[in-house]
């Protein structure tokens, strides 16, 4: 049986589809649905409608594939968006499935069921994934989710490419007092989403990125070279979207500081994610 999994993030819209234990496919477009929506409380109609663009082509992509089963699940920027019911009803219309609202800790739980299927690494493990809107941690045993992610710390510290240096102050100052009431035990942190594959798509010069590491230096280091570049050379970077330009330094200053705060020297990244939880539970 073919199922879907549909994935209403802050910054891009994101399909896996399975059949039985193969993966047929997994789709991407970066919409910035959520942008804004730290400072306004609602979900911009520019952001609206290119997200119901993106959904629109998934519910063909479902109906060509001829998949039985499926579920969206809406994070952070519906989280926060007074007006989300309203985009939810036109989300239904294009996918044929109402988004399922989700908390941040059930987010975290998704994420680390993807994460960690089938991986054998030292424990205790902890899944960072770091969204638009919200990074959360989790391990086995508890969850904790941070109401700041790419698109946020973007908005709220460095929106002008390249920053001020008093500009990238703020902004590690700013994630370094959000992430100071992350407490987790840890042997091995997997990074998954986004941020962390196009890390460390850049930081290896290629596009087959699961199960590669980056350690504290190469993160310290890619923070420092974008934070260097216009918007337009990050959106020139090789091996990189460059709809996700306007918030990878965001991104990359959110990934050096959780591997700083817990303690670790670096992160295995991972291309498994929420999804997958949610095409296990499906």
């Amino acid at each position: 049986m073919k199922v879907g999994a549909v994935d209403i993030g802050t910054n891009s819209m994101r399909l896996l589809i399975t059949d039985a234990s193969t993966e047929i496919g997994r789709w991407v477009v970066v919409t910035g649905l959520g942008r804004g929506v730290d400072t306004t409380g609602t979900l911009s109609p520019e952001g609206i409608e290119e997200s119901l663009v993106a959904l629109a082509h998934f519910g063909d992509i479902m109906e060509a594939q001829g998949v039985e089963r499926r579920m969206a699940i809406a994070t952070s920027a519906a989280r926060d968006a007074s007006n989300r019911e309203l985009f939810f009803d036109l989300a239904q219309t294009a996918l044929s499935v109402r988004p399922t609202l989700v908390s941040g800790e059930v987010e975290a739980r998704l994420a680390y069921a993807g994460a960690t299927a089938g991986v054998h690494l030292a424990q205790p493990i902890v899944v960072s994934d770091i969204g638009g809107g919200s990074t959360e941690f989790v391990t086995r045993d508890g969850a904790e989710s941070i109401d700041i992610g790419s698109v946020r710390l973007t908005e709220r510290a460095i929106p002008i490419r390249p920053p001020s240096s008093a500009e990238m102050e703020k902004a590690r100052s700013l994630i370094a007092d959000l992430f100071r009431e992350v407490r987790l035990e840890t042997g091995t942190l997997i990074g998954v989403a986004g941020t962390w594959t196009s890390l460390a798509a850049l930081a290896g010069r290629t596009a087959t990125v699961h199960g590669s590491r980056l350690d504290q230096p190469a993160l310290d280091h890619l923070v420092d070279d974008l934070a260097a570049l216009t918007l337009e050379e990050t959106a020139a970077l090789p091996f990189f979207d460059p709809a996700r330009a306007p918030v990878i330094l965001g991104g990359a200053v959110v990934a050096a500081a959780a591997t700083r705060r817990l303690g670790l020297e670096a992160v295995t990244v991972s291309e498994y994610d929420l999804l997958d939880g949610v095409i296990a539970g499906l």
